[in-house]
């Protein structure tokens, strides 16, 4: 056996092992951690950022988006923050401040129960908003009926409350599900296989009967909007080719939900930075909404914009000369021809209704 450097080479038999120091070792693993710490940092600043701007937005009335539509999308736009707010500083306190070189303690244990209630209700709250989109373009004339006030509040009301009382048992040390930090990831996660019954009836009663919703809601719009756009486009009525908006909205929305979501409950022992990677998409699930649901919204632009330059203006009034503007005057006249232009009636939702995913002509006769 002999040193070379930090290398310590020793032989058996017929083979050989290298062995690395524990100071080259422990440095690896501190640049490494510091390099995950960042990376965690930065995609928390871009969630409290992107749905800070959702905020700005959906707080007061957008064209084309009606009262209900708004409630759902406020409760994604929470349920996303609170990745930011809460999942992320209870896991780096953990990592940085509390070493877990033995079995996790309670710390741990509530911080696991704070992951997968905000987890679950996202996902929820994705499928609340699918829901609502099915049912304002397919049955516009039942909406008012069927997703009456109460029954709205009580889909937010599930989608926040149902997951904390179903994953209760996680938060408790000794109980039912064993729970682990994981170096890797520097995430407290549930030990899953340790109770497979339960671990099962999550995955039914979570993950399985949302995903079912967006596919089939998503899906069916796509295909409907699709079929109205070839049958326009036959029958030549004259009307000027728009893009495809059933592609652009539905197909990233379902891209990003699998992506983000099916790693979380199918990990197995991999590579660290594969399981870094796994363990935080669906955190980063909590950005991409506010460009898949937001963003690609053209009336969503315009309010950002609009609100941009109410923002800017008494800061950088040259700028707004430069764009005709003279004041804050001009641009509440702005604001008020473009939304009474553009308000549609109650049952419409964002980016979810028909206006947007079909054309204007196809969407009256399919109405």
């Amino acid at each position: 056996m002999f040193n070379i450097h930090n290398l310590t080479l020793s032989l058996e038999n017929d083979g050989a092992t290298v062995y690395v120091s524990n100071s080259t070792y422990e440095t690896s693993e501190l640049s490494n951690r510091a390099a995950k710490i960042c990376i965690i940092s930065v995609l928390g600043t871009l969630i409290i950022l992107g749905n800070l701007a959702v905020i700005l937005v959906i707080a007061s009335s957008v064209a084309g988006w009606s009262k209900n539509t708004r409630y759902f999308l406020i409760s994604l736009t929470g349920a996303d923050a609170a990745l930011a707010l809460i999942v992320m500083p209870l896991n780096l306190y953990g990592s940085l401040v509390r070493e877990y070189k033995d079995e996790p303690d309670s710390y741990c244990h509530v911080v696991a129960f704070f992951n997968s209630s905000i987890f679950a209700s996202c996902i929820y709250s994705l499928a609340t908003i699918s829901l609502e989109r099915y049912i304002s373009v397919f049955y516009p004339l039942k909406y008012p009926i069927v997703l009456t006030k109460n029954r709205i509040r009580a889909l937010i009301a599930v989608a926040w409350f149902f997951p904390p009382v179903l994953l209760l048992p996680i938060s408790i040390p000794g109980g039912i599900v064993k729970v682990y930090f994981s170096s890797a990831s520097l995430v407290c996660n549930p030990d899953y296989s340790s109770n497979v019954a339960y671990s099962l009836t999550l995955t039914a009663l979570i993950f399985f009967p949302c995903s079912i919703i967006m596919t089939f809601a998503n899906f069916r719009l796509w295909f409907t909007a699709r079929r109205q756009r070839k049958k326009f486009r036959n029958y030549k009525l004259g009307v000027r080719s728009s893009p495809d908006s059933a592609s652009r909205v539905l197909v990233p929305v379902m891209i990003v939900f699998y992506t983000c979501w099916t790693p979380s409950i199918s990990r197995h022992r991999v590579p660290e930075w594969v399981e870094f990677v796994a363990v935080w998409l669906p955190s980063a699930n909590g950005f991409l909404n506010c460009i898949v649901y937001f963003w690609l919204n053209r009336s969503f632009r315009r309010k950002f914009q609009l609100l941009g330059r109410r923002l800017c203006l008494p800061v950088f009034p040259e700028v707004g000369m430069g764009v005709g503007i003279r004041g804050p005057a001009d641009i509440s006249a702005v604001s008020q021809a473009w939304e009474n232009n553009n308000s549609i009636p109650e049952r419409s939702c964002s980016m979810s209704s028909s206006c947007t995913l079909l054309p204007h002509h196809a969407t009256e006769s399919y109405l």
